[in-house]
């Protein structure tokens, strides 16, 4: 083998090597952030924040500093959050976390030490957006929901926030690309979605189609990720009590603390799980119980038993047959 040969193909080989570990997709979230900054958002930073449309100037490896005057935003309450870019989980993580055993047992700090599922969940591309600090923190885990009796607080951002009701509604611009993102992380990672939420996002899906750069977004992040959204992509269409697919927990099975877990004691799967309701303290049967799919996400608890959820405090709901 000639030496020029070699050298061809060392380069090659070097190349090819790089590329996969470019293309790799993210394990953590800290790990996502510099992706989606470098590979996805970095050419973005003049097209605006995700809920008021401000331009940013890119600061260090994921960071940027938002420019007030481009959106004319103003300061709430949090002037040094409020000058940042940070990268929000449209489906936030304490919703997905939630439903998952390692969240019971000690929180996110828990999940992020010991359930791989609750990794990739949180460091998916698909789910990530820059947003200015303030607004991410105003959103908190809130619901999203109409709010046409309630002031902007963002100077002319078109974000609006109830802290009251716990409710969002993001501005028209972004309500279609929330959707569908709520359909692809509830669908790949099976997590419930209340009916009265499923019918908002279907809506919004219907009302607000995807945009050209949605698309673009999508394609982007398909190639780090190794699969596009398909809601985006109109593969799937989601409707009212749709049947998830699951895809993200088959492909992450070492997951020792997912509430779907087939362990040898028989632990239930999610859709066999008994559900309660963290506000109310009722728990609802998968069987005899009509509210149990009506129960808000955020309010969600999972038990495995009956006795489990009567040691807790909860109690059966009173329209269990």
């Amino acid at each position: 083998m000639s030496r020029s040969f070699r050298t061809v193909a060392l380069c090659l080989f070097v190349c090819l090597f790089h590329s996969a570990l470019v293309s790799a997709a993210p394990a953590t979230f800290e790990a996502a952030k510099t992706q989606a900054r470098q590979q996805v958002y970095h050419d973005r930073n003049d097209d605006g924040t995700f809920y008021c449309g401000c331009t940013w100037e890119w600061v260090g490896r994921s960071g940027g500093r938002v420019d007030h005057k481009s959106c004319g935003y103003q300061t709430r309450a949090q002037p040094n959050r409020a000058m940042r870019i940070e990268w929000e989980h449209i489906v936030p993580a304490s919703l997905f976390g939630q439903q998952r055993q390692c969240w019971q047992q000690g929180g996110r700090s828990n999940c992020k030490k010991s359930d791989p599922a609750f990794n990739v969940m949180e460091a998916d591309l698909h789910n990530l957006t820059p947003a200015i600090g303030e607004t991410n923190a105003d959103r908190s885990n809130y619901r999203f929901g109409v709010l046409p009796g309630t002031d902007y607080r963002h100077g002319q951002c078109d974000f609006k926030v109830e802290f009251s009701d716990r409710a969002v509604e993001p501005r028209d611009a972004v309500k279609g690309q929330i959707a569908r993102v709520w359909f692809y992380m509830h669908d790949r990672y099976d997590l419930n979605m209340a009916a009265q939420q499923q019918r908002l996002m279907m809506a919004w899906d219907r009302q607000h189609p995807p945009t050209l750069w949605e698309q673009e977004r999508n394609q982007r992040i398909g190639r780090l990720m190794g699969h596009e959204n398909p809601f985006v992509t109109g593969e799937r269409q989601w409707h009212l009590h749709y049947q998830n697919s699951g895809d993200g927990l088959r492909a992450n099975p070492a997951s020792p603390t997912s509430v779907k877990a087939a362990a040898p004691n028989a632990r239930l799967t999610q859709v066999e799980q008994i559900i309660g309701n963290q506000n109310s303290k009722v728990y609802h049967l998968p069987q005899g119980c009509p509210s149990y799919h009506r129960v808000s996400s955020r309010n969600i608890r999972w038990f495995d038993s009956e006795a489990e959820a009567q040691k807790q405090g909860y109690r059966k709901a009173g329209n269990c047959r």
